[in-house]
This record gives structure tokens, sequence and C-alpha cells, in this order.
């Protein structure tokens, strides 16, 4: 292999990201910019040019896919040996298995459905339903930032955590009870294989040297996403050497509420005071239009101090121009939905298949009712993380066969490629799943297989490809892009969420949207309603709803262009929607405080007049509180304490619909606390 031909198709960007000599090597890989092909050249620049092994070489990835797209792409630069990729769940476990039969260990037994075990640990019937999976989220959240249960109530609250109805005390106490029956039981849950293999490694200093003998060169992919314990496993394999290279892009970080910390990322530098930082700022993948619009919902961010100064990579766009977004505003979320519908066939010409469209939500539940508009409309949709590999009928024979096999690993492993050669997509998943196993287990087996793949797939649903519109969550369109991107729901509760309230909360927000607009290549639609239904009575009324201020973003590099009414709209919500989009609301002073202790004692009285005043605001209209104003809002309002509409305008939140029909009251409840201080 020539290193030579490796470089002859990269810029000067990733040219240096590939040869650099540094270590450790940070790539700050904005969006589109290549951030794939700069990691795999650089390991086959580096075996090409002997400065590294490839059987040394551990590449960890966050999903079995992204490891399966890698090793591809390496064997297709001509690396012999295969490279070691995988999870960080499934290389701890495939260490650990190696180590218990060492020892003669019997491996303790791998707990992958904890909903139902903690649902056993709770009350019956209190909290409500999905009790037991709130719970779970919060111990795995907990787990991934190294906090016991005794230090949970307080880091939860810090950190503005949600456990739906479950007090945190609460959550604590059965966190606790987990890990006590886990441990009586012999079981491990996916996150104890990382506190295991940190423990083993830092403790066992033979099985320490084994584990970096053999991985001697560390490449991490999409290290925004390293939560603490991940960051720690990560440590304690590298030692005290430096042979690591991380790519990723801090302005695509949007798992924190999952645990993930962006300032591994952020901060390198003085995590690693010997490292080189380069920065890939070249998108092949959007427009200029798109491209300028994305660039503004960071720069907003960074003027009203969501997120750190500096922190967004300007990009430069590398294809040829395009339309400019749209915003389409329309009466109700039914008519948003038929509007789409409408707008997908539309789209949908000779040379254009189906699945160069797809049309993305900030949650879940947004999800059913386009695909349902789709399905009435005959146009082929598929909503992604619906049907996934585990649930394939040949799949599951083939595990309950593995988990049963006693014999050598290779043997079986030949059955299953034989099987999947006759073209099943499903098998030939699992038959890849299977040899990136081998690839990091030195004893391998079925049962240790199984267990693996469900380490490895935890967090993924593949879906077997077909012709058909995708319909995703902002998450779960990560690491995707199409030719053409409706962004849907962008209003105020959705974009941002409406739960979001603290500085990192709300900048992992508009990260969130900046990653659903970048998946864009040439044209890109934003749309919202005024009115939507929640709920599934068949007597629930539309509940208003106002456009996200992210959609101001989005027009601002082209002169505020107004909305557009969608066609199903009623007339008076087309002109208010129209007049909303038209007056570009003058940008935000920065909110300056993200919680009430922030605020002077003025302030805090203020504040608690406010909520007092939307509580009953929300409560006459029928609406949930934050559709009036959320927290930030109304803490931005008890700083500044505006006096005129004008005033009003400038505080974060506020718009022109949102004064005109609150900004009396408001600016009321000011002046009634102000009066009230100075009597006193």
């Amino acid at each position: 292999m020539d290193p030579d031909r490796l470089l002859d198709d990269l810029n000067d960007g990733q040219r240096r990201a590939v040869t650099s000599t540094a270590a450790p090597l940070c790539v700050l890989a904005g969006a589109g910019s290549g951030k794939t092909r700069v990691l795999t050249r650089r390991i086959a620049y580096r075996v090409a040019t002997g400065d590294a092994d490839p059987r040394r070489v551990l590449a960890l990835t966050f999903t079995r896919k992204a490891a399966g797209e890698l090793t591809q792409r390496l064997r297709a630069l001509e690396i012999r040996d295969r490279v070691a990729a995988g999870t960080f769940h499934a290389v701890a476990l495939a260490q650990l298995r190696g180590r218990w039969a060492d020892r003669n260990v019997t491996p303790p037994d791998l707990l992958d459905r904890k909903v139902g075990f903690v649902a056993r640990l709770l009350p019956r019937g209190a909290y409500g339903p999905t009790a037991a999976l709130d719970v779970v989220g919060e111990i795995e959240w907990a787990k991934a930032r190294r906090i016991g249960p005794e230090l949970y109530p307080g880091r939860a609250a810090a950190a503005n955590r949600k456990s739906g109805k479950v007090p945190a005390a609460v959550v604590a106490e059965v966190f606790d009870r987990y890990e006590s029956e886990k441990q009586k039981r012999r079981l491990v849950d996916f996150d104890d294989l990382l506190r295991l293999c940190i423990r083993d490694l830092e403790n066992d200093r033979s099985f320490a040297e084994a584990q970096r003998w053999r991985f001697r060169h560390l490449f991490v992919d999409e290290y925004q996403d390293v939560n603490p314990l991940q960051h720690a496993l990560l440590s304690a394999w590298l030692g005290e050497r430096v042979d690591l290279c991380v790519v990723g892009d801090a302005n695509q970080a949007i798992y924190g509420w999952n645990g993930a910390d962006p300032d591994f990322i952020l901060k390198f530098p003085s995590h690693q005071p010997t490292a080189e930082v380069v920065r890939l700022v070249d998108n092949y993948r959007s427009s200029p239009e798109i491209l300028a619009a994305a660039t503004a919902v960071l720069a907003e961010g960074e003027r009203i101090g969501e997120l750190p100064a500096g922190s967004a990579l300007e990009l430069r766009a590398n294809r040829s121009e395009g339309p400019r977004p749209k915003v389409i505003g329309y009466g109700t979320g039914e008519d948003e939905a038929r509007g789409l519908a409408r707008a997908v066939r539309d789209r949908h010409k000779p040379g254009r298949p189906w699945s160069d469209i797809a049309v993305l939500v900030r949650t879940n539940a947004q999800t059913a009712p386009i695909a349902e508009a789709f399905e009435a409309a005959g146009i082929p949709s598929r909503v992604k993380g619906g049907s996934g590999l585990l649930d394939e009928p040949e799949v599951k024979a083939w595990l309950r066969q593995l988990a049963n096999h006693r014999g050598a690993f290779d043997t079986v492993l030949a059955d299953l490629e034989e099987s999947a050669r006759d073209g099943d997509p499903a098998l030939e998943a699992l038959a890849a799943m299977a040899r990136d196993f081998v690839a990091v287990d030195p004893s391998p087996s079925g049962a240790g297989f199984v267990a693996w793949m469900r380490a490895a797939a935890r967090s993924e649903q593949a879906t077997l490809d077909a012709d058909a519109v995708e319909i995703a969550t902002f998450h779960g369109a990560k690491g995707l892009e199409w030719p053409v991107v409706f962004v849907a729901g962008c209003e105020e509760g959705f974009c941002p969420i409406g739960y979001a309230q603290t500085t990192e909360q709300l900048a992992e927000e508009r990260r969130l949207f900046y990653v659903a607009v970048t998946r864009a290549e040439q044209e890109l639609v934003c749309t919202w309603a005024a009115g939507r239904v929640f709920g599934t009575r068949e007597d629930a009324k539309p509940r208003r709803r106002e456009a996200s201020a992210y959609l101001d973003d989005i027009r601002r590099p082209f002169g505020g262009v107004p909305a557009e009414a969608g066609r199903d709209r009623a007339a008076a919500t087309a002109r208010t929607g129209v007049r909303t989009a038209r007056g570009a609301r003058e940008r935000k002073a920065p909110v300056g405080v993200s919680s009430r202790a922030e605020l002077d004692d003025t302030g805090q009285a203020l504040f608690d007049a406010l909520k007092t005043w939307r509580s009953d605001t929300a409560r006459m209209a029928g609406v949930p509180a934050y559709i009036v104003c959320n927290d930030r809002t109304l803490l931005a309002v008890a700083r500044s304490r505006p006096a005129t509409a004008e005033e009003l305008l400038t505080v974060p939140g506020f718009g022109p619909v949102k004064v005109e029909r609150y900004g009396e009251a408001v600016l009321a409840v000011v002046a009634g606390q102000q009066g009230a201080t100075v009597a006193e």
C-alpha cells in the first residue's frame, strides 16, 4: 500500500490530520467534513508507513454499525490484518471474559433487560406506568457519570434531572437496592462491564500490561459523546502512553441527557497537554444556504451565552448553491402532517427515490401522526428504530443456537456465513457482527458472542433497506444525511424541549437542532403549527403553539425571509404566523442567570410572582405552564425587569406574538412587584 496514494484526494486540513506525528491528536471534524474518511486514512497511513501495527490497533466507536463501516473501509484500503473495532462495552466484555477464563472464574450473567428488574423494586402501581423506565434512565445516567446512590439526589438536582413522578430520594433508594440485588444474584449490567474493566486494569498489573501490549494504538470516533465512565476506561487502557487519536465535533454533542460530557473534547488540550488539535472546516454535504442557516443557529447560541464563545466551527461549503431554507407555518398539527405529505410527494420525481427524503422531529411521539398521514397518502415511509435486527425471526433462531453452542466458534461462524450467503440481509448483518466479535475476543464462544452482540447493539436498531421516506427523531438522524430534509414541529416546547431549563440543557437543545439542520444536502424545509392536539381524547382541542426562536436564526442570513402559510391553514392563524415571521424579532440579550438562586432578593421575589402569574394563565388556558413561558424566560424577565413592550421584546423567549398575548400582564406583574419593593 502506497502511503502517498492515501493522501491524493484529501484537502489540506484532512491531510494534516492524517499525517500528523502528534500524540495525542484531536481532530475537530465539523458536520460533513469527512470525519470517517480521515479516521480510516490515518489508521491506514500509519500502518503503511510502518508507524503502527494493525494487529495492535483498537478503534472505539459508539455503535456496532459504525464499527462495521470502519472495518469495511479499512479493508478497502488494503489493510491485510484485521483491525479490532468495537464499542466500549463490547471490548470491555471481551477483555473481562478472557480474564475470567484465565482464572477459571464463572462469568456473571449479563442483565440486559433492566426495566422488569427495577419494576420489582418499586411499590406496585406507584408513580405511574413509566416509573421503572424513568428510574432505569436515571440509574444509567448516574452510572455513566460515576455517581453512586448516595450522591444521586444532590447531583440530579444540580443537573435539573427529571425522573417522571418518582422523587429523587426514591430513585436513590431503588438504585441502591438495584446494585445490592445484582450483587446477590451475580448479575452485571452494561455499565458494570466498564466499571469492572477499569477496576481490573487498575488493580491487576499483569492484566493491564497484557491489554496495553495488545492494543498500543487507540482511536476514538465521535469523541464528543464520551461519558466520564468511558473516559475513565480509556484512560485505564492508555496508562501513561499517549498514542491516542480522537475525532469528533463538539457542536454535535447531543447525549448529555444520557451522561455524555462534551468538555472532554472541548477541553482536550487541558486533559492532554502535549496534544495537537486539527480543525476540519470544509463541508462536502450541504449547500451554502443550508450551512449559512446552520451557522446562524450556533452563532446566536454563542451571542446569548448558551454556547461557549468560540466553540462553533464556521464551515466552508463545497457544494453548488441551492434554494434558501423555507419556513412554513400551519394551523394545526393535522394540517402540518397533511402538508408534509403533499410536499414530500411533490419532491418525489423521476431520479429521486423516496429514500432521498427525510422528516425529522424532536420526540418519538411526533412520528406517529406524520407516518399516518403518509400512509393515507400512499407514501412509503419508515420510522427509524421501528424494526430491529434483534427482532428478525432468523436472527432470533440463530441466537438461540449460538447461546447453546459448546464447540469451536469458528465452526458455527462458518455455518452462519454459509446461511448468510443465501442473501438474507438480517443474517448478513449477524455474520458481520460475529466477525467483529472474533477480532476483539481472543477466546470466542457462542455464549460470549450472544452477550457481546447485545452489548454492541444495545442502543441501535438496524432496519432493512427499502425505498421509503425516513421519519426519525433528531437523535436518530445523527450521522445520516439526505438530499431533502423536512424539520417538523419547530415550536417552543419542542425546539427547545420544554423541560430544558439550565444553560447546559439549552445548549444541547440548540446543538440538537443544528444536527437536524445539517442532515440536509440540497433542500431544507422547517415547519410548525400554531395549534396542536395533545392526548387521544376525541374532544381534545388544539392548544396554541408558538414558532421556535430557532426559526428566526434560520431566516436571519437571508434578511429575515418571511414564513409561508401552509395551504390548510386558517386565514386568521396564517396572518398571525406570517406577521411573526416578517417582524423579525430583535435578537435577545444574554439570559445571564440559569437559576433562581443567582438572582438578587428583588429578582427572586419577581420570579416567584411571575411563576404565580404563569400558573394562573396556564390553568385558565388549559395548557401546560411551559407553553405560556418557560423558566429561563421568566428568569430573564426577573433579571432585566422590563418596563415597556419594546424592552420586553429584548428578553429571550418574547417575540411579537407573545408580547401581544401576554405583554401587558407581564409588565403589570413587573411594575407591581417593583412597587411592592419600594413600599417596603
